[in-house]
């Protein structure tokens, strides 16, 4: 798999229900996880609840939404949604982690929290954790492009 947008969240960010800029947007977090443990449906998976649990950074278990980090937003251009580099504190040793999943966190729940892209190739991905910080550098702030 290359580096995907979910179908539902393009229809998302096409009916301006994903506001990715600076200052008002919504909040975006990412999580790593092992691609041994899901097999993406870009096509109809949608909400974080529509993933298995499974090994994400900072969450062995428990809720998903509020262990993984949120993205300093930065204002789109040429296309391209943006983001100050992102940290992934102290992750537990021993798990290689393949994939970054970006999703939209509501504020409620995982069942209505939607999914945004997977990340399967880039600077730091796919990593072997080994108890310290997994930091992703995007190249000039860029994830991608919508």
């Amino acid at each position: 798999m290359a580096n995907a947008r979910y179908t539902k969240a393009r229809t998302r960010f096409a009916r301006g229900d994903i506001v990715w800029k600076a200052a008002g947007g919504d909040t975006i977090r990412a999580f790593l996880i092992n691609s041994a443990l899901y097999t993406p449906d870009l096509a109809n998976d949608e909400f974080l609840s529509d993933i298995p649990v499974l090994s994400r950074a900072g969450n062995l278990g428990g809720t998903a939404r509020g262990n993984a980090p949120a993205l300093t937003l930065l204002d789109p251009d040429e296309g391209y949604v943006k983001s100050q580099d992102v940290t992934f504190t102290a992750i537990p040793g021993g798990t290689t982690l393949s994939l970054l999943l970006i999703f939209k966190d509501d504020g409620l729940a995982d069942a209505s929290s939607p999914l945004i892209a997977l990340i399967d190739n880039g600077a730091g991905i796919p990593v072997t954790t080994n108890g310290t910080d997994i930091e992703i550098k995007w190249v000039l702030n860029r994830i991608f492009r919508v």
